[in-house]
C-alpha cells in the first residue's frame, strides 16, 4: 500500500510538471518589438499602417534621422499583421502647415500617418505576426509590387523555426530603373515605379484575366527589379523566392539604406 500509495505521488508530480511545461508553451511570447535604423545618408519619415484586422501600434508615423534608431512594441496579443515603408523628401509647407513628401507620402498631411497608406512607387515591408504559443510562422517580405523609393532590409532577431533569415532589397533600384518608369526630381531618379502603376495594365497588375499565379508570370519590367533584388517581390505572384518564415523570433529589424 505504502508502495502504491508513493507511485500514485510520483505519477501525479510528473503529470504536473508536464502540464507546467505545456501551459509555458501556450504563453510563450511572440515579437514583442520592431525596431528601426537608418543607415541612409539622409533622413527618412517612417510610415506604419496596421491590417484591417489588427490593432494600430503606438506610432504610425515618425522621424529617422541618419543613423537613428526607433524601437515600436509589437500588440501584446502577438498577432498582427501591416506594413512599414520610408518616406523621402519630406517638408513642412509654410502656406498651408501640411506635411507632404516627395517619395511615398501618406496624405494626412502629418508625420503621422493615422490609418493611411503610402503613395506608390514605394518599397514596403509586409509582416504577419503570429500570435502566442499557436505555434505558427511568421510571415514577412520585402515588396516591390508598388515600385521602389529606397532599399530596405528586415531581419528576425532569435527565432527556432522556419528560415529565419533576412528579406531584403539591398540594391540600387533607381540607378538601373528604366526610362519610362523613373520618378526625377531636382536630385536625380528619386524613385521607380512598377509597370502596374505606369500602365494600369492587366497585364502587368496581374487583374482580370491573368489573376492567377499560371497566367501572371514575370515581364521584362519585373525582371529588371529582381535582377537587382532577388529576395524581394517584383509582382505581385513572385511567391516562390520572396516570402520568408520564422517561428520565435524575438523581435524584427528593419534598416534602411542597409549595407549590401
Amino acid at each position: 500500500m505504502v508502495v502504491a500509495h508513493l507511485l500514485l505521488q510520483l505519477s501525479m508530480a510528473i503529470l504536473l510538471f508536464l502540464q507546467l511545461l505545456l501551459l509555458r508553451a501556450l504563453v510563450t511570447e511572440g515579437a514583442s518589438s520592431f525596431s528601426f535604423s537608418n543607415g541612409c545618408q539622409y533622413p527618412v519619415w517612417v510610415g506604419a499602417l496596421h491590417g484591417a484586422t489588427s490593432p494600430p501600434l503606438a506610432r504610425s508615423g515618425f522621424y529617422l534621422a541618419p543613423s537613428g534608431t526607433f524601437n515600436l512594441a509589437a500588440p501584446s496579443s502577438g498577432s498582427w499583421s501591416g506594413t512599414f515603408w520610408a518616406r523621402t523628401g519630406c517638408s513642412v509647407d509654410s502656406s498651408t502647415g501640411r506635411f507632404t513628401c516627395a517619395t511615398a507620402d501618406c496624405g494626412s498631411g502629418d508625420v503621422s500617418c493615422d490609418g493611411r497608406g503610402p503613395s506608390p512607387p514605394v518599397t514596403l515591408v509586409e509582416v504577419t505576426l503570429a500570435g502566442p504559443g499557436s505555434g505558427g510562422r511568421d510571415f514577412y517580405d520585402v515588396s516591390l509590387v508598388d515600385g521602389f523609393n529606397v532599399p530596405v532590409r528586415i531581419s528576425p532577431s532569435g527565432g527556432s523555426g522556419g528560415d529565419c533569415r533576412s528579406a531584403a532589397c539591398a540594391g540600387d533600384v533607381n540607378g538601373v530603373c528604366p526610362a519610362d518608369l523613373r520618378v526625377v526630381a531636382a536630385s536625380g531618379v528619386v524613385a521607380c515605379r512598377s509597370a502596374c502603376n505606369a500602365y494600369r495594365s492587366a497585364r502587368y497588375c496581374c487583374t482580370g484575366e491573368y489573376g492567377s499565379p499560371a497566367a501572371c508570370g514575370p515581364t521584362s519590367y519585373s525582371q529588371v527589379f529582381k535582377s537587382a533584388c532577388p529576395a524581394a517581390y517584383s509582382y505581385a505572384y513572385d511567391d516562390a523566392s520572396s516570402t520568408f518564415t520564422c517561428v520565435g523570433a524575438s523581435s524584427y529589424d528593419v534598416t534602411f539604406c542597409p549595407r549590401a
